[in-house]
């Protein structure tokens, strides 16, 4: 429980709004501890009303949070950190969610100071994200600590090095369309079967669901789970046959490693 801890945001969009909902919802930091700055009036009423957070068009609440959540769009970022960075203080632990946008810019901006740099999915926005993050050598261990509670009132976290943030947006940031992708294709097959399309949706989703809560929960490798669903001679090794013949399992590969690999090229730009 991060009581005492004042969190700030620039930006009010969906991402910001998830991760207030997680940590509300979770009595993780007070709204009243929360503080959101947004460019639309309106937003910042919504944000306010629903979540007993104190948001506003200003900024006048920088000099007093613990941590800062830059959380807006890729292009808006040199302006944002331009207009904050006579605000803070020393101490305070300026977190980046922007994609693309590396600690060592974080610091050409801001000067020394407690850098994270963060790369959350969309999931979090229904507490089931997956965040990973890395931190400069600013950050103590409690303000890691810190960080890692925050993002996981939302789901999962995991720390890695900064250079590794490519590879988990190959994965985990562009994962879930991947896993879309698999859902939709899951359900054609099951219409294609017979199943009425809303009942094909819901078995196909709620499978991933449980495959997945199956590999976290029981620690098991998913070769071995696949093995225990995977009877001799039985249906189930028919359709890996065909997915093997396929190439699923290389497709997904590549897939990952070819996000990864435009993630670490639009960071050179």
């Amino acid at each position: 429980m991060l009581e005492n801890v004042k969190l700030g945001f620039i930006g009010g969009g969906a991402m910001a709004e998830a991760i207030t909902a997680g940590l509300v919802g979770n009595n993780v930091i007070p709204g009243s501890n929360i503080f959101i700055s947004d460019h639309k009036a309106d937003r910042c009423e919504e944000l306010a009303e629903k979540y007993g957070v104190q948001a506003k068009v200003g900024a006048d609440f920088l000099p007093k949070v613990d941590f800062l959540i830059l959380a807006v769009k890729p292009q808006a970022a040199s302006k944002a950190l331009a207009e904050i960075k006579g605000e803070l203080t020393r101490e305070t632990v300026l977190v980046s969610i922007v994609a693309g946008l590396t600690l060592e810019s974080l610091q050409d901006s801001l000067g020394e100071r407690p850098l994270v740099r963060v790369m959350p999915n969309t999931p979090l926005a229904v507490g089931a994200g997956m965040t990973a993050f890395a931190v400069n050598d600013s950050v103590d261990e409690s303000a890691r600590a810190a960080v890692q509670e925050i993002f996981s009132s939302s789901g999962e976290t995991v720390q890695v090095k900064e250079e590794q943030l490519d590879a988990v947006t190959g994965l985990s940031g562009s994962g879930p369309a991947y896993g879309f992708l698999v859902i939709d294709a899951l359900a054609d097959g099951g219409v294609a079967a017979g199943l009425k399309r809303a009942d094909a949706i819901k078995l196909a989703a709620q499978t991933m669901l449980g495959a997945a809560q199956m590999v976290l929960k029981t620690g098991n490798h998913p070769d071995v789970l696949r093995d225990q669903v995977t009877s001799p001679a039985g249906t189930t090794i028919e359709g890996v046959r065909v997915l093997e013949k396929n190439g699923l399992r290389s497709s997904l590969i590549e897939a990952v490693v070819a996000a990864a690999e435009k993630s670490r090229s639009l960071g050179k730009k």
